[in-house]
């Protein structure tokens, strides 16, 4: 639900790749990501068709697995946006991939003429923003010392991947570096490599209807984790943004009969701390007052390409203490 790109490389690049391990056998040449052709006979094609289409069933199963893990980033980004830095990392882990085994030959004298097939630079991209911006619940410990996370699961997954063939490690390199630099607000790439508006209403018009699914009448929204501390966090979480939500209700009601503004001290004392004439009377000494939270202006720049102004991103973000999530829901709600 809400994952249309998501669900798209899930199923298609799957489903052709069990149809050359299976029935096409003698077409596999044309997926083979072979460095060589492409630079001593500019087979550019290989780069795409090598680079999208796993000819390992193991390294299609894993990657589908982190693909499936990686979709909340298409729910939280939007796809416009998510294509944005798949195709990003795409084209940049392309140029590290040539960088690399040039470096490799260059450095240690080993001659690399092919790479493991598939989409895996973007994948092992992925794990950039997996590891800044997915918060980490534990779920238990082993021998008392190990934690396990809810991204424990995610990151076995990478390992196996990474196991998986030879050179490979070489895929894994270039994506997490091209995850990096579309990541880095100093290079700007991101402003660079990305998907035209006039393309993504295309691809919502023709391909979206297809790959989109209904979101789930039967589900149950609340202790979705696959374990009981899981659902404890996901039910606390969701207990303090519903407080916070209701204070905030609340709030804008009296201001409405008071003819007033929001008293956000009242809200986030330890946050908000602005001046205002109709409670200067309850103002404390400036001297107790703590310096204001600063504000990632990464998160503001996120907040702004949802559609908010500048001004409310700013404030939503002060007010939950630069929690992205919190101040997404409170701007969406209000």
């Amino acid at each position: 639900d809400k994952a249309p790109l998501s669900k798209s490389l899930l199923l298609v690049p799957s489903a052709i790749s069990i149809l050359l391990t299976l029935l096409f056998q003698h077409y596999q040449k044309f997926f083979a990501y072979n460095l060589q052709a492409v630079k001593e006979d500019f087979q550019i094609w290989r780069l795409l068709c090598g680079r999208t289409i796993c000819l390992d069933l193991k390294d299609t199963f894993c990657s589908s697995l982190l693909i499936y893990n990686f979709r909340i980033f298409e729910r939280r980004y939007g796809s416009r946006k998510f294509s944005s830095f798949l195709l990003g990392a795409w084209v940049l882990s392309a140029l590290f991939d040539l960088l690399l085994v040039e470096i490799t030959q260059y450095i240690f004298g080993i001659t690399i003429n092919s790479l493991p097939s598939g989409f895996l630079g973007p994948v092992f991209a992925l794990f950039v923003p997996f590891y800044s911006s997915i918060p980490r619940v534990q779920v238990t410990q082993v021998l008392g010392h190990f934690s396990i996370t809810n991204k424990s699961l995610v990151y076995i997954l990478g390992l196996q991947l990474l196991t998986s063939g030879s050179y490979i490690w070489i895929l894994a390199l270039s994506g997490l570096i091209s995850g990096i630099c579309y990541n880095s607000s100093i290079l700007k790439v991101h402003r660079i490599l990305c998907v035209p508006r006039w393309v993504a209403k295309i691809f919502s018009w023709t391909l979206e209807p297809v790959f989109s699914s209904a979101e789930p009448t039967n589900e149950v929204r609340v202790g979705m984790g696959a374990t009981v501390d899981i659902q404890r966090q996901q039910r606390m979480e969701l207990l303090d943004r519903q407080i916070m939500m209701s204070q905030v209700a609340q709030m804008r009601r009296q201001r409405q009969q008071q003819g007033g503004m929001i008293n956000w001290n009242r809200l986030f004392p330890p946050l908000r701390h602005r001046h205002n004439a109709n409670y200067q009377d309850h103002h404390p000494s400036e001297q107790g007052i703590p310096p204001p939270t600063e504000v990632s202006e990464e998160q503001v720049a996120r907040l702004m390409e949802m559609g908010f102004s500048r001004g409310d991103a700013l404030e939503a973000l002060r007010a939950s203490n630069n929690d992205l999530n919190v101040a997404t829901n409170f701007l969406l709600q209000h």
